[in-house]
């Protein structure tokens, strides 16, 4: 089968690998569609995703496909589901690393709930608690909208590890495809004001349609008298980007005993908070790693939206290439325009 590798910092090609075999409690998934992780991915192509540091590695953490062997003890996936949040954790060629491999064109998920029912949910036994989120989706979710749930369910999980509440009035630095997720949850979960802050103008339009109430330029004056203007501190400021710059304008932004939620991955050792900028009493959260048993739970809510029809994945995607021209998604996702890259199999 074909993966992706990055053979080394900034070098990405398709490569041969053999197909992966399922243990007792591991489903194999034909890859139907895969996404850029814009932020993630292009750290690690880089060579500067922190605590990954072997190259070659197998790229790729986002994806749906179709289940096509399952193992012995499998219960909870049959041939024929659609599943998502499948990957490569163990490459099936011992030269290469894992980047979690989920570009490849067949990857592995492990059932969680019959390891679960066994007793067998533990390090010993293979467990990891990232099983949790390689879930069924239902029938009616296509592939597209499923690929987009290991973004989705990610973002949405992060709202209840900001603490983050219908009626709050929050900003967002950054209006990626994590920033206008957080724009338009925020919108359907009932906040009171969403503003959001991101260099490029097409991607704040994209912020005002999802949702937002205000969009600002990084320079604009306006952002800096937010709190007079409004006659009302910030209850929160999500940091979608992972900068040490946001997250210092972010503070003198929050009332006492707001928050600053720190959602981007900060690709640096150390970070320094200017707290004399901000109000006596206020929070950090650092969410750099998903809290996967929340993350599986907003599956069935996001589901509901899909359903709903107020959440599309028709209004993320703004390129498709095909898998096999993965440097061209990586080069367009460079430019900074892009929100979500569809890569086709």
């Amino acid at each position: 089968m074909f993966s992706v590798a990055v053979i080394e910092p900034d070098r990405v090609e398709l490569v041969e690998i053999p197909d992966p075999q399922p243990g007792p409690y591991e489903a194999v998934i034909k890859t139907e569609v895969s996404y850029l992780c814009n932020r993630t991915d292009r750290k690690l192509v880089a060579g500067h995703f922190p605590g990954i540091e072997n190259y070659p590695l197998l790229l790729g953490h986002e994806s749906a496909g179709i289940v096509d062997t399952i193992g012995n003890k499998v219960q909870s996936f049959k041939p024929g589901n659609r599943v998502v949040g499948g990957l490569l954790l163990e490459p099936t060629e011992s030269g290469y690393a894992s980047g979690w491999g989920g570009f490849s064109e067949y990857i592995l998920v492990k059932d969680h709930q019959a390891m679960v029912a066994d007793g067998v949910a533990d390090a010993e036994h293979g467990w990891d608690e990232l099983y949790q989120i390689q879930r069924v989706v239902p029938d009616n979710i296509s592939a597209r909208a499923a690929g987009l749930l290991c973004t989705w369910r990610e973002v949405y999980a992060g709202f209840s590890d900001f603490q983050l509440k219908a009626g709050d009035d929050v900003l967002i630095f950054g209006a990626g495809p994590v920033g206008v997720s957080f724009v338009k949850f925020a919108r359907l979960l009932g906040m009171n004001y969403i503003g959001c802050v991101d260099p490029h103008a097409p991607k704040r339009a994209k912020a005002l349609a999802m949702g937002a109430d205000e969009v600002f330029a990084p320079q604009d004056p306006q952002l800096n008298n937010l709190a007079q203007s409004r006659a009302k501190p910030l209850d929160a400021v999500v940091d979608a980007v992972g900068n040490q710059a946001v997250i210092n304008a972010g503070v003198a932004l929050i009332k006492t005993a707001g928050s600053i939620c720190v959602y981007g991955v900060i690709d640096q050792p150390a970070i320094t908070i200017e707290k004399h900028r901000g109000p006596f009493n206020f929070n950090l959260y650092i969410h750099q790693w998903p809290t996967r048993d929340r993350e599986a739970a907003a599956q069935e809510p996001l589901c509901d939206w899909i359903n709903a029809k107020q959440l599309d994945y028709r209004d993320f995607i703004t390129a498709e290439f095909p898998i096999t021209d993965i440097a061209g998604a990586l080069e367009h996702a460079a430019s900074g325009a892009a929100l979500k890259i569809l890569l086709e199999y």
